[in-house]
């Protein structure tokens, strides 16, 4: 599992829960290391914030769109803006996370996203 966020407390503490879960967590602290991540690591799941310096998450959810080797990995989207808005930007992500989020709430989802259909 990839983490995307430039807001370094996020990202700490998603990867320490999630590692404390079982998973697997890389993290970065924006698009363009991001894209880096997902090529070197290969993550089943990306948690990518929205708005992040270097490249924000519409551009990387784009990159990853264009890339064959990255473009079937579902990502979750996480913003403080609400969905509507995020939504009217941008497309490709499976689902959506409002910040402030509960960590229940982002479990939940990491779950209906990767459970088997």
């Amino acid at each position: 599992m990839l983490v995307v966020d430039d807001e370094w407390a996020i990202a700490e503490v998603l990867e320490d829960v999630l590692g404390d879960d079982g998973y697997r967590v890389s993290v970065a602290n924006n698009g363009k290391e991001g894209i880096g991540r997902a090529l070197s690591d290969k993550p089943d799941l990306i948690l990518l914030d929205y708005m992040m310096p270097v490249l924000d998450g519409p551009k990387t959810l784009e990159a990853l769109a264009l890339d064959e080797r990255l473009r079937d990995i579902p990502v979750i989207m996480m913003s403080s803006l609400p969905e509507q808005t995020v939504r009217e930007r941008c497309s490709g992500y499976v689902v959506f996370l409002r910040k402030p989020f509960l960590i229940g709430d982002v479990l939940l989802a990491i779950q209906k996203v990767l459970s088997p259909k």
